[in-house]
């Protein structure tokens, strides 16, 4: 018999209660599952611990396909702002939460409102937000946000199935990754700064063949078999968030080698749009023109087919925005240092931290490639605007005074 258990919370200052077993029409077929009831919602603030915060709580949305890289951009950013992210101490060893000295990274997957045999048993992927609890989403990133601690779910990723909840404490920056963080409206208010992985089906596929086959023993026709299964919910509830996001790396075959589809090497464009409050674009050489850059020679090593960048202005569903895009790769980390030099808006404390940044993380997948060079920048330019909102909230009370 499929069971759950019923958690309810009536406010912030309530008291906690667990239900007799008892089976929800979803039919989830698992261990224990805690369903926030519609009337305790208050965004299942957790009543056990709800540890009151600062309220100046910065979040930031990370959309992407699975398989697309979130996992290293994360390591990237929170490195930025110094410290490991580690799963909480102590608590669910199958959490997908990451905990630093100032970022708490929460999974998306953990608001499933299907666990893997609903999802079966109902026809429906991952990626369709019939299986997503959003109104949960909602209540909870907005109380985080807040400074309020909540009750979050956890989706076993091993088991399929949905586990009991882990409290969660606001941090200074929090960080929401996986399918579907900007295709909520609401959900989409509360975030500060949004970022998109776009990753093309060629080069999507082409690392999917490399990673399944070579690690996973998968066979090509059932790579092609998932991808495709997986194909039209993407496009139809994934790929639109993309017009939401500030900034968008995407991720395409190389156009340095004529019909390389292999996904070796790269060709990446880091989108950024105009007017975002407390985010000013990378620029190359002279902000607002249109450039074009090969900068391999006596102050760059490149082996073939060598290193081209650009830069422009665009406009990006509709949106003004500057585009900065790499086509190749680097042979040598250390002389990004040139390439770096002639990048302004940075938002680097000194000369040099882009190229320090990627030299520490040499071994992180596309630290050779526009993936990881562009993902620094873009982990700099979030540090650079939580400080700017911080010292906004910060001078907020004083201006008041005055």
């Amino acid at each position: 018999m499929a069971v759950c258990t019923v958690y309810t919370v009536q406010s912030l200052h309530s008291t906690c209660s667990i239900s007799s077993p008892t089976k929800t029409h979803f039919g989830f077929h698992q261990r224990r599952v805690f369903v926030y009831k519609k009337s305790a919602r208050k965004a299942g603030i957790s009543c056990a611990a709800a540890a009151a915060g600062d309220g100046k709580t910065v979040v930031i949305g990370l959309a992407a396909d699975s398989g697309c890289g979130k996992s290293t951009f994360m390591r990237r950013l929170t490195s930025v702002f110094g410290g490991a992210a580690e799963p909480p101490k102590g608590g669910n060893p199958d959490s997908n939460t990451l905990i630093s000295d100032m970022t708490t990274v929460i999974c998306l997957d953990d608001y499933h409102s299907l666990d893997r045999t609903g999802r079966k048993e109902k026809g429906v992927t991952a990626l369709d937000p019939r299986a997503n609890d959003f109104d949960l989403m909602y209540e909870q990133v907005k109380a985080l946000k807040e400074g309020k601690a909540v009750e979050k779910p956890i989706y076993n990723h091993v088991t399929g199935l949905l586990d009991p909840p882990e409290l969660t404490k606001p941090p200074k920056i929090l960080v929401i990754e996986g399918l579907h963080p900007m295709y909520d409206a609401r959900v989409r208010e509360l975030l500060d700064f949004s970022i998109y992985l776009d990753i093309s089906n060629e080069v999507k596929f082409a690392w999917k063949i490399q990673r399944d086959m070579a690690e996973r023993g998968h066979s090509l026709e059932s790579i092609k078999a998932s991808i495709e299964a997986r194909k039209p919910d993407f496009d139809a509830y994934i790929d639109p968030q993309k017009q939401y996001a500030d900034a968008v790396i995407e991720v395409l075959p190389t156009q340095l080698i004529p019909d390389d589809n292999e996904g070796k090497v790269l060709r990446v464009r880091l989108i950024m749009k105009e007017g975002v409050k407390h985010f000013s674009p990378v620029y190359l050489f002279d902000e607002g023109s249109t450039i074009s850059w090969i900068p391999c020679g006596r102050k760059l090593t490149c082996s073939y087919p060598g290193i081209k960048f650009s830069y422009g202005p665009d406009t990006y569903f509709g949106n003004e925005v500057s585009v900065l895009e790499m086509d190749g790769q680097f042979d040598r980390l250390d002389e990004l240092i040139y390439v770096e030099s002639h990048l302004s808006s940075l938002s680097t404390k000194f000369y040099g931290e882009v190229t320090q940044q990627m030299l520490k993380h040499a071994d992180f997948p596309g630290s050779n490639n526009g993936t990881g060079f562009f993902q620094t920048i873009v982990g700099l330019k979030i540090r650079d605007l939580y400080e700017q909102i911080i010292a906004t909230k910060a001078a907020a009370p004083v201006e008041a005074k005055a």
